[in-house]
């Protein structure tokens, strides 16, 4: 466990992509009266780092390889019940932060907010207060004043199925994130049917294609 000291909030970084991961490094140096402490590329490299380092906030990607920054989120936050984590994010939609903060995340930005925003929410989160970038909050705000409407069937999905979805339109089979998640592939099968039945799709293609419409998939990443 890493002692920082002087009253400072420790802080981990976890992104998959190290210009993002430095991008956000240097707009936290800037932030007084924190240090960062560490990185991680990868959702189990988090967890783990978050066991050896004991940070304050943790900043967490999402689609990641491995399990993912919903799966490693969950597992720290369940684990570390002392620690916040702010999403950092590329998709703007409003099912994301939801399911997120509703998990115990404290925060969710994305990942084109500025240097002043990240400093918002470090000093919201280390308040006690959640933070959500302010064109995401009047977004679920909208949504949910728009009673009798389902404005996303991503809405729908459970925590695991929405971390099922996102793996498999990640372009990993039904075997590997089985071997992820330590789950059986009959298990991961029963789970992909009820996200076809939630989403109205038949297949992965369609399943890609509804995750793209709904915002769970950029679609620059699909080939």
């Amino acid at each position: 466990m890493m002692n920082v000291g002087q009253g400072l909030k420790s802080v981990l970084v976890v992104d998959d992509h190290d210009l993002i991961r430095l991008g956000i490094c240097r707009m936290l140096a800037d932030v007084q009266g924190i240090t960062v402490i560490g990185q991680a590329a990868s959702g189990e490299e988090a967890v783990d780092k978050v066991r050896v380092l004991s940070p304050d906030i943790v900043f967490m990607d999402i689609r990641m390889p491995g399990i993912g920054g919903v799966e490693a989120t969950h597992r720290i936050l369940s684990r570390y019940p002392n620690t916040k984590v702010i999403v950092v994010s590329a998709f703007n939609d409003d099912v994301y932060p939801a399911t997120l903060l509703k998990a115990g995340a404290s925060g969710y930005i994305t990942k084109n907010a500025g240097s002043l925003e990240v400093k918002a929410a470090v000093q919201a989160v280390l308040s006690g207060k959640a933070y959500v970038s302010p064109e995401l909050a009047q977004m679920m705000v909208l949504n949910g004043m728009q009673s009798g409407q389902d404005n996303s069937p991503l809405a729908t999905l459970s925590h695991r199925e929405l971390q099922i979805a996102t793996m498999i339109t990640s372009g990993r089979r039904a075997k590997d994130v089985a071997e992820t998640l330590n789950i059986s592939p009959k298990t991961i099968n029963t789970y992909k049917y009820r996200i076809y039945e939630k989403l109205g799709v038949t297949n992965d293609v369609e399943l890609t294609l509804a995750a793209v419409k709904y915002g769970l998939v950029d679609p620059s990443e699909v080939i």
